[in-house]
């Protein structure tokens, strides 16, 4: 007859085999990792309806001041699908880079006094997430200055990209091929609404993004691509957005 003790150690191993590891073998995480600690500050403004010419005037002047502590990607005003919205994309090296610039900005009078202290009174709400680019995704630029940009926010079923992150790929990749638009950057939610992205792509002019999405929808390469991604989407909003002079993206 075997023993008590024989008896147990085929079940211990088998419980040692069921407890998850993180170590040099496996690592549970919800997606890919970046490989560094750059990430982007997206900064959404609510401007008072009649205030806005004043607000965008004061940020084209002054700016530069800002930009003087760390460097923006783009700065943007809503023109259809959202109104009286600013979008300003800031990136850092890391948290600590972060936590420099806004000690420096604190102590810059300049600032303070050209800039924040006007258009602070302009502004009915404020809101600022962290993001990451995907692993798969490099910023890019348009290929000239000049047309219109569009802000299209997901809001991804929660699992992350371990869930819904190749079928998203897949179906970014399937527009792009068509050729009719052109892609800046895929930003993945850190901080803010959880499981969040943000897609920035840039069209030659709305007329050409309309007729490039009417074609799109009669591919069947990127209709496969959208209906397979859908099942993990809960809601998305697109916004037209155009670039301030300023604005290191044109």
């Amino acid at each position: 007859m075997l023993s008590l003790a024989l008896l147990r150690r085929p079940l211990a191993a088998a419980a040692r085999l069921a407890l998850p590891r993180c170590g040099p073998q496996v690592c549970l995480a919800t997606g890919p990792r970046q490989n560094n600690g750059v990430f982007y500050e997206i900064r959404t403004y609510d401007v008072k309806p009649a205030k806005m010419k004043e607000f965008l005037e004061a940020i084209d002047k002054y700016l530069h001041i800002r930009t003087a502590h760390s460097e923006l990607v783009g700065f943007w005003y809503s023109e259809l699908g959202a109104m009286n919205k600013v979008f300003h994309i800031w990136k850092y090296d890391n948290f600590a880079h972060r936590t420099a610039v806004r000690h420096a900005l604190a102590n810059d009078k300049e600032w303070q006094g050209k800039l924040i202290s006007v258009i602070l009174p302009l502004v009915e709400k404020q809101h600022n997430e962290v993001a990451y680019l995907v692993p798969w995704c490099q910023l890019g630029k348009p290929p000239k200055e000049g047309g219109v940009y569009e802000w299209v926010t997901f809001q991804m079923k929660p699992g992350g990209p371990a869930l819904w992150g190749e079928a998203f790929r897949a179906a970014i990749n399937a527009h792009i091929n068509t050729g009719y638009t052109r892609l800046i950057g895929v930003f993945h939610t850190e901080y803010g609404l959880l499981n969040t992205v943000h897609v920035l792509w840039w069209n030659e002019s709305p007329d050409h993004r309309a007729a490039g999405r009417h074609s799109a929808h009669e591919d069947a390469r990127v209709v496969a691509a959208v209906r397979d991604s859908v099942r993990f989407l809960e809601s998305q909003q697109n916004v037209l957005v155009i670039p301030l002079p300023c604005s290191p993206l044109k």
